[in-house]
């Protein structure tokens, strides 16, 4: 049986997203920045790379879906920044999110990279967007890559 796995090598045709909430713009430009620079470090050029803005975590599914139906990009990074707060909006925005970006993915087969983070306390998010616990931004931009390389595997093998 053959063994598939992705690699950290971007094909001259891939083209990536990345979308991002507003809300929490130190944090979610933070993760932006990363994001960026990752794929830039890996092989995607600047004009391969298109950014996309909503106002908040709630959002990014739709605009998913909207990226992920257009057939231009072999994967979307999602990336947005939602702190609990002292009612269960917290709970339905990040859960919300994460299981709308899931389903984009699922309905679509683009790769839909959840970079959202779902954190107690601004200081939290502060960690997860380049402190004491790398950068969501980073991480997401890597296995966007290995995915979309996956996937091209996987296709030509079909």
């Amino acid at each position: 049986m053959p063994h598939f796995e992705g690699d950290l090598r971007v094909h001259p045709d891939a083209r990536f997203a990345i979308l991002a909430s507003r809300w929490n713009p130190r944090i979610t430009d933070a993760l932006v920045r990363a994001a960026r620079t990752t794929f830039v470090a890996n092989g995607v050029t600047e004009a391969a790379i298109d950014v996309v803005r909503v106002p908040g975590a709630w959002e990014l599914p739709m605009a998913a879906s909207d990226l992920a139906r257009g057939g231009r990009h072999v994967a979307i990074v999602a990336l947005g920044c939602v702190v609990r707060g002292d009612t269960r909006h917290y709970e339905q925005v990040a859960d919300g999110a994460s299981n709308g970006l899931m389903q984009v993915a699922l309905a679509t087969g683009v790769p839909v990279l959840n970079g959202v983070l779902a954190v107690e306390t601004f200081e939290d998010a502060l960690a997860r967007a380049g402190g004491k616990h790398g950068n969501k931004g980073e991480e997401a931009a890597l296995v966007a890559i290995e995915m979309a390389d996956l996937r091209r595997k996987l296709q030509e093998h079909a």
